[in-house]
């Protein structure tokens, strides 16, 4: 198959995700407390057998999971993002106990994860962390500082963490560990923010890890970070169109029954091209985000640009076509429970996590000319 068009296989499954989306995944979304973890539904995704799939599914699959979830219930696709980012690095650098310890309980939605990156000084910077692995004698050591803007903290079983195990060494002096819950030292408490899913920070107080709860290699964690959100960030990318796609079916019933002016609101040119542009942009970035899945299951040597590329474009996207949206919808869009007031909510937070626009115009701009260097 091409970038650019999907099998009808693919195509049925996404129509599923949506229904199940509709009718199993919302009603326990909307059972949910904002900003805490909605085990019953992190529950229900594995029986489902999405959570299983995140480890056996390519860039493009975990896309279309994701989209399609989006679409139908964002709680659902956060849920089911935030188990994959977070369990990623035990499935591709843990060793056969860790994934056989954890893997199995975010497969079924037992085990709640979490990938704990950002800091409160070194968000976008990440090289910059500052959570410091102090050693405590022969592959031992005791982390101190803080985590800030973790998804799933402070209620998650495990996390992924990343500290510097060097000093001054930049991202060379990082490495990722896997940190139980349950360890002495370390507390967290929940963030309120604009976003309704759970967002907290962590605090570490001397915690003890050892060369058993290494993931990857000692001073090589920053590489385990970046292959996480390389393979996550076009499935962000995702995300964005799922939502605009569902502010842009919206707005096409609204605009079509909304009398308005002797006519419907349609009738009129600077709606009906507003809506035009919101349908151009969505498809550009659908496709700009197939594309980049593609290219990193076909294992593509430049898939850190067109990652970027796909996450910049389609959550710049997002944002516009939610917006236009609820400009055409006027103030019933600002109501609270209303469709488009939960996605503006929603729609904003993707264009910082994971990578924040500008920094993604960074790696773009340094691939190109690394590219033209090589030439």
């Amino acid at each position: 198959m091409t970038a650019f068009s999907l099998e009808p296989a693919q195509l049925a499954w996404c129509a599923e995700l949506r229904t199940l989306a509709a009718e199993r995944l919302c009603p326990l979304a909307e059972k949910g407390e904002s900003g805490r973890v909605n085990r019953a539904l992190v529950a229900e995704l594995g029986r489902l057998g999405l959570l299983a799939r995140l480890f056996t599914s390519g860039a493009l699959d975990l896309c279309l999971m994701r989209e399609s979830l989006a679409y139908g219930c964002t709680e659902a696709e956060t849920a089911l993002a935030l188990q994959g980012l977070g369990a990623h690095p035990v499935h591709t650098h843990g060793t056969e106990a860790q994934r056989a310890r954890w893997l199995p309980g975010v497969a079924d939605g037992t085990a709640v994860a979490a990938f704990a990156l950002s800091e409160p000084g070194a968000g976008s910077d990440a090289a910059a962390l500052e959570l410091t692995a102090h050693p405590d004698g022969p592959a031992r050591w005791r982390l101190s500082g803080e985590k800030c803007w973790i998804s799933n903290a402070p209620e998650a079983d495990f996390y992924t963490v990343f500290a510097r195990t060097t000093p001054g060494a930049g991202a060379r002096g990082v490495t990722a560990f896997l940190l139980p819950a349950d360890r002495p030292g370390l507390t967290g408490r929940g963030l309120d923010m604009l976003s309704p899913h759970p967002i907290g920070a962590l605090d570490f107080d001397g915690v003890p890890v050892t060369a058993d709860d290494v993931l990857g290699e000692v001073d090589r964690g920053f590489r385990v970070a970046m292959g996480t959100l390389t393979l996550f960030r076009p499935s962000v990318g995702a995300f964005a169109v799922g939502m605009a796609q569902a502010a842009l079916d919206a707005t096409l019933a609204h605009t079509a029954r909304r009398d308005a002016f002797g006519g419907t609101l349609r009738d009129l040119q600077a709606v009906s091209r507003q809506v035009a542009e919101m349908a151009l942009r969505t498809e550009a970035a659908r496709l700009m985000v197939y594309a980049a899945a593609t290219a990193y299951d076909a294992g593509a040597p430049d898939v850190p640009r067109r990652s970027a590329m796909a996450k910049l474009l389609a959550t710049e996207t997002a944002q516009y076509v939610v917006d236009t949206a609820v400009q055409l919808h006027g103030a019933r869009a600002l109501r609270r429970g209303h469709l488009l007031e939960h996605l503006y909510r929603e729609v904003r937070a993707p264009r910082i996590y994971e990578g924040a626009s500008e920094v993604q115009r960074g790696i773009i701009a340094k691939e190109l000319y690394a590219r033209q260097e090589a030439r």
